[in-house]
């Protein structure tokens, strides 16, 4: 296979920027160095004054696929995926048919193996009623166990007490959360359908889903975590109160309970539901500035592990209906990065935690082989960024199939240039290689 040398990049990498060469051999890392030398049968890429990344590890998508495929699928997602510097994803179970047995399993790695432009992991749905195929998981080859104590989009509501403390102590690797409360926002719910009727608009979505919906069932959660020894991780958290059921203190590999914060939940505030209205509307809901100020606070000082997207695409028809007929969730992967990275010109984090939030820790968290860094013998996953290209986010230039993004509008200060999977050079200056597939993550479990 062919080989490929990146030189004299900027190199963001386990806490430290420094320019440098690094060595592709393949799918792997051959090497990584200074003034590295090579024959005339090697491609170089120049690369002074661009910034290399590891890939994105994005641990929350739902690429709707199979079974809600006009809204997305796994080609046109992991296509937006790989141009905004995500090489990984973790899929959710919500699908049709919800990906409850084993074999539902299999299929969409199956399918994925066939389609997907970045590597893939999907994760294993709970119900009320599947413990035993959840038990069959195999830690090694899938990402994580999902339970949605809330009800969602492709609602996957598990309220039974009895099948939790059954899933929390008995699943055989980790289980991830979407925390929300079904009591207290039913209870809202029907408060403010009652008072406002087809006159709703977005900005009582957060009044709603509530910060104490959120923390009722968090807070449940982790109760749970700890009294069963569970590998928890809660995702998309999106209030302030959360923030104290979160530990800063124990390096991430040693924690049992960790925690994910979303780009939407950093970038928006309940401000924005005038401007945006449905296009904003999500599961957990975006809350207020003082919410958003904490979520940032605690990215940065550990108490949050991971940035993530929770992308789930809609169609344009759909998020333009009245608020109760608008469903929740928004595409988010192809801006990723880069709306990290306007952070980052802000002064509001550095490049190192930007790369730590979004690519070593996703792989610490679940343990994924060989990816997450730029290492020798690790998978070239990497990223090369301009830091200094602005550009305005327009529809013309989406890889989204629903063809719409609440990031439009919005002017980015880096852009993504070049992106290889497993050595693999899939995306460059908006032009794609589609010859190669992404591969199946594994895991060190």
């Amino acid at each position: 296979m062919m080989k490929t040398l990146i030189r004299k990049a900027h190199i963001v990498n386990e806490g430290e920027i420094f320019q440098g060469d690094v060595l592709i051999d393949g799918e792997i890392i051959q090497q990584t160095g200074k003034d590295i030398s090579v024959s005339s049968d090697v491609e170089v890429i120049e690369a002074e004054g661009l910034y290399l990344l590891p890939g994105v590890i994005d641990d929350q998508v739902h690429f709707r696929d199979p079974g809600l495929t006009y809204k997305a699928d796994i080609y046109t997602e992991s296509k937006a995926a790989v141009a905004g510097g995500v090489t990984s994803f973790m899929d959710m179970p919500n699908t049709v048919p919800n990906t409850l047995t084993q074999e539902l399993l299999e299929e969409k790695y199956q399918s994925a193996a066939e389609k997907s432009l970045a590597n893939f992991s999907f994760y294993m749905g709970a119900s009320n009623d599947n413990l035993e195929e959840i038990l069959k998981t195999d830690p090694r080859k899938v990402c994580g166990i999902k339970v949605f104590m809330g009800s969602s989009t492709g609602n996957m509501l598990v309220d039974d007490d009895k099948t939790l403390e059954g899933i929390f102590s008995k699943a055989p690797t980790l289980v991830a959360v979407h925390c929300e409360d079904e009591a207290t926002v039913q209870k809202n719910y029907a408060e403010y359908h009652a008072r406002f009727g087809d006159e709703a608009t977005a900005e009582i979505h957060p009044l709603i889903r509530s910060s104490e919906a959120c923390y009722l069932s968090s807070s449940k959660a982790v109760k749970l975590a700890r009294k069963n020894n569970t590998r928890l991780h809660i995702l998309h958290l999106s209030t302030a109160a959360e923030m104290e059921l979160f530990d800063n203190k124990l390096p991430l590999e040693e924690k049992k309970i960790t925690a994910e914060v979303c780009v939407h939940h950093l970038w928006f505030s309940d401000e924005d539901y005038a401007r945006k209205g449905n296009f904003i509307k999500w599961n957990p809901a975006v809350k207020t500035p003082a919410d958003r100020k904490a979520l940032f606070e605690s990215l940065l000082n550990g108490k949050i592990d991971v940035v993530a997207t929770d992308h789930a695409p809609h169609t344009f028809e759909e998020k333009s209906r009245a608020y109760f007929q608008a469903p929740s969730g928004g595409p988010m992967v192809q801006h990723s990065l880069t709306a990290m990275l306007e952070f980052y010109h802000k002064g509001e984090i550095t490049l190192e935690q930007v790369v730590e939030k979004m690519c070593h820790n996703p792989a610490i968290l679940f343990r994924v082989e060989k990816r997450g860094f730029i290492r020798k013998g690790y998978f070239a996953d990497l990223v090369l960024v301009n830091l200094h290209d602005r550009w305005t986010v327009e529809k013309e230039g989406l890889y989204y199939k629903c063809g719409w993004s609440p990031m439009e509008g919005e002017t980015f200060s880096s852009r993504v240039k070049t992106t290889f999977v497993n050595g693999h050079k899939v995306f460059e200056d908006g032009k794609f290689d589609e010859s190669n597939k992404g591969k199946r993550l594994m895991f060190n479990r």
